[in-house]
């Protein structure tokens, strides 16, 4: 399969992990899971359990919250295929991360820059990247601070890394659609 990257949307409960995890083993025939997601209650623990029991036992799992970009680049040595579940769970974990800076405009460059080194080391490996991600700003406007900021930096995560992909799906009710396809182009866009 050509390298590609490929982003997979929706809603929570959409189906996007399934489908995701459909087109890994469709793509590739060595497959790395890179997990962001970190056990802190007894709902994120069973939602973990629902993905691990999914998952073929031949997938390689990475466990990366922080340092993603490392467990790509590991990744990539040995598999063809690599399924990053997920963006906004990444970024939370960088918003609250202690490394994060406290001032909101330095946290903004500081989660943006992590995405574009991402987005720089998946350039640079040899395998196709499928990232799940949710879409958490189509309800209403949350009522607090970190609420809004965690919506708006994960709209322009999704924003990065759905420009640099080469297929965009958007998942609504397990049923996906390929937006790159349908995309509408402005007069004068190349």
């Amino acid at each position: 399969m050509t390298k590609k990257i490929i982003l997979v949307t929706g809603g929570t409960r959409s189906g996007k992990s399934l489908f995701a995890e459909q087109y890994a083993q469709a793509a590739g025939r060595k497959i790395a899971y890179i997990a962001t997601a970190q056990i802190y209650d007894n709902e994120m623990q069973a939602r973990i359990e629902l993905h691990r029991r999914r998952r073929p036992k031949d997938w390689k799992t990475f466990e990366a919250p922080y340092d993603a970009g490392q467990a790509i680049t590991v990744a990539a040595q040995s598999c063809d295929t690599i399924l990053f579940d997920c963006l906004t769970i990444y970024t939370s974990n960088l918003l609250l991360a202690d490394a994060a800076p406290a001032d909101k405009t330095d946290r903004y460059a500081y989660i943006t820059g992590a995405v574009d080194q991402l987005l720089a080391g998946i350039h640079a490996c040899n395998a196709t990247v499928i990232f799940v991600t949710n879409e958490v700003g189509m309800g209403i406007v949350p009522e607090n601070a970190l609420a809004r900021e965690y919506r708006d930096l994960a709209g322009l995560v999704n924003q990065r890394v759905a420009a640099a992909a080469d297929e965009v799906y958007l998942v609504v009710s397990g049923i996906a659609v390929e937006l790159k396809k349908i995309a509408a182009e402005l007069p004068g866009g190349d």
